[in-house]
């Protein structure tokens, strides 16, 4: 079931975050909702500009909608992730997403303003939530790319500031973490003093968390011993998401760890497996481990377990679901 991001962020809010996970293929759209319905949590699934061209958008929207169909149970939004102005024009149009991102962050403030009021100005008047972007956040996401000199933190008082001016939904703000693999050098922890004074300024405002893979050690551990060469990658501790919830960050964007798994699993068939040609083997075991991987992270979002509560907050009974 498609809800909209909002009626997602008002039942969150103060209380977990909504994981918000990158898709781009059958194996991994089975994985996600197949391990959100185990685990009983809503979900956002994020289409980045790369995923809609990496075969055709329409299929990819198609691989939604059937996955849907297959986990009637599931309850999902739809989110365009890192979009810039047109596509998000484009998105907007579609009629399938719950919500746009628009990241102008890059540009000035005053154009970043301008560029997310005329699109928080077409998206509220088709009923879509808009997520924009103040601060930079560094490391690599697609083709977006912000050395570590340029990345810097979201200004509390800018934020309110933004908010005002623009009228966008909910901000994802730069507090530490970065895209990539590689995103911290040695212990780094949340800016939470930043994540405090934002939420000071913006009570009740509904606040995302970029970058936030934990890049966990033990896959890539299993990835270099397969033939792969990762090095000195490290990511988000996962312990802090559900602390970052209770200070108003409501969807935590994961697509790093789910590159990981795919890795893991496709390196190591291929190295036991030498003389094998056939790509449904490995598939079928990523969609076990994926749906393992997103169950844990909701866990730790605290999003599992959330459903029942939520369907009573949507109106909706569970015997409901598949008519709907």
């Amino acid at each position: 079931m498609i809800v909209t991001t909002a009626q997602l962020f008002k039942h969150a809010y103060g209380k977990y975050a909504v994981g918000a996970y990158n898709i781009n293929n059958a194996e991994q759209a089975m994985g996600l909702f197949k391990g959100c319905v185990q685990s009983q949590a809503p979900f956002i699934i994020q289409l980045s500009k790369g995923a809609r061209k990496y075969t055709d958008k329409r299929m990819l929207e198609a691989i939604i909608r059937a996955a849907g169909d297959v986990f009637p149970e599931a309850i999902y939004a739809v989110h365009l992730d890192h979009g810039d102005e047109q596509t998000c024009y484009e998105c907007i149009d579609s009629g399938f997403f719950s919500s746009v991102m628009i990241d102008a962050s890059h540009d000035p403030f005053d154009q970043n303003v301008a560029i997310t009021k005329r699109v928080v100005e077409k998206a509220h008047a088709k009923g879509l939530s808009v997520e924009a972007e103040l601060g930079m956040l560094g490391g690599v996401e697609e083709d977006i790319k912000v050395e570590d000199g340029n990345a810097c933190l979201t200004d509390p008082d800018e934020a309110k500031d933004f908010v005002n001016k623009t009228g966008c939904d909910s901000l994802a703000c730069a507090i530490g973490t970065s895209h990539g693999a590689f995103k911290f050098k040695g212990r780094q922890s949340l800016h939470f003093d930043v994540l405090e004074k934002i939420k000071a300024r913006l009570p009740g405002y509904p606040l995302v968390m970029h970058g936030s893979s934990s890049v966990p050690k033990d896959e890539v551990d299993r990835i270099n011993a397969a033939g792969g060469k990762i090095k000195d990658s490290m990511g988000v501790d996962p312990t802090e998401y559900l602390p970052a919830a209770k200070l108003g960050v409501t969807k935590v964007n994961i697509d790093t760890d789910g590159r990981l798994v795919w890795t893991r699993v496709h390196r190591e068939y291929f190295r036991d497996n030498p003389g094998d040609f056939d790509f449904r083997p490995p598939g079928k075991i990523f969609i076990e481990e994926y749906a393992k991987f997103i169950a844990s992270r909701n866990q730790l979002l605290g999003s599992a377990g959330q459903l029942t509560d939520l369907r009573a907050s949507l109106g909706v009974r569970k015997d409901q679901f598949a008519k709907v």
